[in-house]
């Protein structure tokens, strides 16, 4: 019987340590992350996406051709 409390205490002693170490990580990757700006303005040569010139139906006619 004080085998198995013993064994049951230091699984939950792992459990608390693992647990914790996995909350704080989170806590370190969320304020790393948290500093990232991810609406700047791009650097170098970019090219826009979206070509505003055409219309809708354009859009969706390519859209069902292509499957995009």
């Amino acid at each position: 019987m004080k085998k198995m409390v013993w064994d049951t205490v230091k699984v939950f002693v792992i459990f608390v340590a693992c647990t914790s170490l996995f909350y704080f990580g989170l806590q370190v990757m969320h304020s790393e992350y948290e500093q990232f700006h991810r609406y700047d303005t791009p650097e170098g040569p970019s090219v826009k996406v979206f070509n505003s010139e055409q219309s809708f139906l354009e859009r969706l006619n390519i859209f069902f051709r292509l499957g995009e």
